[in-house]
């Protein structure tokens, strides 16, 4: 297998997937509420489907433009003159940013969270929740990563490494896993740790707002959307609406184009 940054970040996805899933296994945090093996059937398949689908569409285009924008020095990035590991370093950070604003908008807009609820509507997180994307918002972010490789410049590696941070961290925020109080706290000041992610997707209305950050847990901070998790955030995930039905394929894929799921649901009682 040749060193390129497509095989490189299918073998930290498939690497990461499998000890994730392998240490929830063993140190699960919240109890089992449906069958791991109906989770993971669902999620694979969505995520092999995904992949085939970003594959065919988007995956050349992406590479063509972050190419053409390093060979002609577009962006911010070659306009500060950044190169080799500082240029890297920067890349990872501006782009988490971007990661956290576009994040954010799949909230605010009635139209992206049509798509994003279908990832919100999974009644109990574990790894495999990271693979529970539908196809439409997967385009749609595709294309707002193309708007980031032309305003900020990366490198191929650098945006390689970065969509790695984003995979890796994706997985380890959503697994059934926690850390002692302490270490948690710490680990969270510069982190999204677990049980950070556990209550942006609790079925408390209020956490749903919250704690949209990827990689570093500063962005929330700073802009005010940052909400410490507590026990409560623990009890329960998922929104009302159509939590009934989170492992039925037809519905997951339908979800985005219901007039049910352009509301932002109430919580579970």
């Amino acid at each position: 297998m040749s060193l390129t940054p497509q095989n490189v970040k299918l073998a930290f996805f498939l690497g990461g997937l499998a000890l994730f899933f392998a240490v929830e296994t063993i140190v699960a945090t919240r109890p089992w509420r449906s069958p791991r093996g109906n989770r993971l059937a669902l999620h694979a398949g969505l995520a092999v489907f995904n992949t085939v689908l970003i594959n065919l569409t988007m995956a050349g285009p992406l590479a063509w433009l972050a190419l053409t924008v390093g060979e002609r020095g577009w962006g911010l990035s070659p306009l500060l003159g950044l190169g080799g590991v500082a240029e890297i370093l920067a890349s990872v950070v501006v782009l988490d940013l971007f990661d956290y604003v576009w994040h954010r908008a799949n909230h605010q807009s009635r139209f992206l969270w049509r798509f994003h609820s279908v990832h919100h509507v999974d009644t109990h997180l574990d790894v495999t929740t990271s693979l529970r994307f539908h196809p439409g918002e997967l385009l749609l972010s595709g294309g707002a990563k193309a708007l980031w490789i032309l305003i900020w410049g990366p490198s191929i590696w650098a945006f390689a490494i970065f969509e790695i941070m984003v995979s890796l961290s994706a997985q380890y925020h959503h697994s059934n896993i926690d850390f002692p109080d302490r270490v948690e706290a710490a680990v969270r000041v510069l982190n999204v740790t677990p049980r950070m992610h556990v209550a942006h997707h609790s079925a408390l209305t209020k956490s749903l707002d919250a704690n949209f950050s990827t990689v570093f847990s500063v962005w929330d901070r700073l802009f005010g959307s940052y909400m410490p998790p507590s026990p409560e955030h623990l009890v329960e995930q998922g929104l009302r609406y159509g939590r009934d039905r989170d492992l039925d394929p037809a519905f997951v894929l339908t979800m985005p184009f219901r007039r049910q799921a352009a509301a932002r649901s109430e919580p579970a009682n």
